[in-house]
């Protein structure tokens, strides 16, 4: 959202972060805009590890990541908002339904590279890993939740936003990547495959039993944040509104009230 011109008591809350949140973000602005008509949001989806690199260079407001908080984030507060899962995608030609933590962490560091490697595909071709760039908390959280700690091997693809990953996969017969669960319904052109047998849906996120369910987390600045985004994050958690557009938006609300 562009911001516009202040008018008397005003406020353009600036932000940054998370690209695999923002489908469900603008839909939270907008509706927190409609209470509050003098807030207005100013969000720059560039990852949420270089959102939190802003908010601790005072560039912004405050962020949101889809990782715990780390050493590295000195100087900043982390607040669980709601509850979202990282899915595993493939091209819907593949005939491959279900992978195992083993095998998406060797198809991602590279020890697994054609698709006859992996049980239940119908493929025999290289595979194509597609990932997030290291300025996203998704791949930090991939990287933690799935790779051991080890770094994406060089064959991976670095987008810089879920919605790249999700249309990479969606033209591509032999990738497969991760994204956010906003971007795997309908119209995305991928197929999402389960994990350890179990599937990136809502309701697997909400009970945790999902690998690969994470917390989204907003981010203020330990010294002096904004209050104005405090009240809005604390809309985000704890309102019925709120937990509803979570829920449709493509997220799971985790604390809202019913």
């Amino acid at each position: 959202m562009v911001a516009l011109p202040a008018s008397a008591g005003a406020a353009t809350l600036f932000g940054s972060g998370s690209s695999a949140e923002q489908p469900i973000l603008n839909v939270l602005f907008r509706a927190y805009n409609r209470l509050h008509h003098n807030v207005r949001f100013n969000y720059l989806p560039d990852g949420g590890n270089a959102g939190v690199q802003d908010v601790q260079a005072g560039r912004r407001l405050f962020a949101v990541n889809t990782r715990p908080p780390l050493p590295s984030d000195s100087g900043t507060t982390y607040f669980k908002l709601f509850l979202d899962g990282l899915c595993v995608a493939v091209n819907p030609g593949n005939g491959v339904s279900d992978l195992n933590v083993t095998t998406a962490k060797n198809i991602f560091t590279g020890v697994a590279t054609n698709w006859s490697q992996v049980p239940g595909s119908n493929l025999s071709t290289t595979i194509d890993p597609i990932g997030r760039n290291s300025s996203a908390g998704s791949y930090t959280f991939f990287q933690q939740a799935i790779l051991g700690g080890k770094t994406q091997s060089s064959n991976v693809q670095q987008e810089t936003s879920d919605g790249l990953v999700a249309n990479a996969v969606s033209k591509d017969p032999n990738a497969i990547g991760y994204v956010g669960l906003a971007h795997t319904g309908k119209g995305s052109g991928v197929k999402t495959v389960t994990l350890n047998g179990v599937a990136c849906n809502q309701a697997n996120i909400k009970n945790e039993s999902y690998p690969m369910f994470r917390y989204i987390w907003g981010v203020l600045p330990s010294n002096n944040p904004s209050r104005a985004v405090e009240k809005f994050f604390d809309w985000v958690r704890t309102s019925k509104p709120a937990g509803q557009i979570i829920n449709r938006a493509g997220a799971v609300a985790a604390f809202n009230k019913h």
